[in-house]
């Protein structure tokens, strides 16, 4: 379980946090120096190089985003024209992949965070320039929301690319691409000129994934354990059955991938806040703000608990709460994580994204008037701490990784293990590596009273 730091606070990391932005600048101009464009996004660090691995591309958004956010971080205005350039060269495919549910990872970190940056002041308004990407946002959520599957009793979800059969728990994350969409009043247009709301398929997919992709302590199956996740969910299509859950990349159906874990805890806490800008009519045709706000704040909480007490004392996963090797490890859980073990490997990008969805999680509570709120909050600053130290931070010059010891697809054997071990370790990946940063600008702006981070903006 992790170990809570409850007296510390955001200005306490600010040291740290200048650290890290200092080794990712040299980090980001690295990569984009030395790296090969035609072999296509780059992934995942071997032997601290980024290499390809060509499947959907859905890591271009996090490199160019991350120039984005080092500029939103310090200011220095290369890293705004990378990513401002980069967009426009390289992103326009994304908009309008029909074939991925990962809108919001590619076009929100990158068009989406360019609107915020102009919208907060921090760039030059430009009209033109404003529309470019409330365009690219539009066509982005539309095209995301398109990928639906009717369930019975009512209901959907925009599908994985495994198919109409597969709902992922990464795509709550992901669903920021409709959601913005929604606020900024595109519409999908079916067959028959047929107007499709993007809030529904925002709310609908939002209450499928906390139906059927989190767990509650029901006695749902025998590994009902509750906030525990099944990385996919497997409907049948001819009948809108729900079937059984799976995992693509995690151990098994029945144990807890914790990176899918970490996208269900940061992407409720995230739409959460996107309903508070919304006015209760709008949320009428769902029930209304007490049902939506309901089923999702049910789903945060019970992640973010099953994180907290299945995380070692530093708050940094294992890959997946049931591997086999842990049984080998002894009482892990009340030790901090060991990435150089040879059993099994953490994954800190998990960490990564966990550290934001507690943090908003706590954020959110806190003005509920919630007594939990301390403990989220608490919970995501300590392993915000613990990531931006050794062994996590990368502060190797010849490394283009920024954290370290990130898994991608433990089961396909996609990840580098370094002469000597048994498993993977001292890598990083592109989305570890941009959620690091996230979660940094996020608790800075804390730390600094700045303007609260939101991917929505003003």
């Amino acid at each position: 379980m992790i170990k809570i730091n409850y007296q510390l606070q955001p200005g306490q990391l600010t040291a740290k946090l200048r650290r890290m932005w200092e080794l990712s600048a040299a980090k980001i101009r690295g990569i984009e120096s030395t790296y090969d464009t035609s072999k296509g996004a780059p992934v995942f660090t071997v032997e601290g190089r980024y290499t390809s691995r060509g499947w959907t591309e859905w890591t271009q958004g996090f490199q160019f985003g991350s120039a984005i956010l080092q500029y939103d971080a310090t200011d220095e205005t290369y890293f705004l024209d990378e990513g401002r350039t980069k967009t426009l060269q390289v992103m326009a495919p994304h908009v309008t992949h029909v074939g991925v549910h990962d809108h919001g990872f590619n076009n929100v970190s990158t068009y989406g965070n360019l609107l915020r940056l102009m919208n907060e002041g921090r760039t030059p308004a430009n009209e033109w320039e404003r529309h470019f990407y409330e365009l690219a946002l539009k066509c982005s959520g539309a095209v995301q929301a398109r990928r639906w599957t009717t369930i019975k009793g009512g209901g959907g979800f925009i599908y994985s690319f495994n198919g109409p059969h597969s709902l992922f728990a990464d795509t709550i994350r992901s669903l920021r691409a409709v959601a913005m969409g929604y606020r900024l009043g595109q519409v999908l247009m079916g067959e028959n000129d047929r107007s499709i709301n993007l809030l529904d398929r925002l709310v609908e997919h939002a209450r499928s994934t906390a139906k059927y992709s989190v767990y509650y302590g029901k006695g749902r199956d025998s590994y009902d354990v509750r906030g525990r996740v099944a990385h996919e969910s497997i409907f049948n299509i001819n009948d809108g059955n729900y079937r059984c859950p799976n995992s693509q990349q995690g151990y098994s159906p029945f144990t807890t991938w914790t990176r899918g874990l970490a996208w269900i805890m940061c992407g409720y806490p995230e739409q959460l806040e996107f309903l508070e800008t919304l006015h209760d009519d709008e949320l009428t045709p769902w029930g209304g703000r007490e049902e939506v706000e309901g089923f999702m704040l049910e789903a945060a909480r019970a992640s973010c608990d099953f994180y907290i007490e299945n995380t070692p004392t530093d708050g940094v996963p294992y890959w997946d709460t049931g591997a086999p090797g842990l049984a080998r490890m002894g009482d892990y859980l009340n030790r901090p994580a060991d990435p150089f073990n040879d059993h099994e490997p953490v994954d800190s990008s998990a960490a990564a994204i966990a550290a934001q969805g507690l943090l908003r999680l706590g954020h959110y509570l806190q003005s509920k008037g919630d007594a939990d709120a301390a403990r989220y909050t608490q919970a995501g600053l300590t392993v915000l701490n613990t990531l931006l130290d050794e062994p996590y931070l990368s502060t190797d010059t010849a490394h283009q990784g920024l954290l370290l010891h990130s898994v991608y697809h433990r089961p396909n054997g996609w990840d580098h293990v370094p002469a000597g071990r048994k498993v993977p370790c001292g890598e990083s990946s592109m989305w570890g590596d941009y959620h690091l940063r996230e979660v940094g600008l996020y608790v800075q702006r804390l730390a600094e009273s700045k303007p609260y981070l939101t991917f929505f903006g003003k």
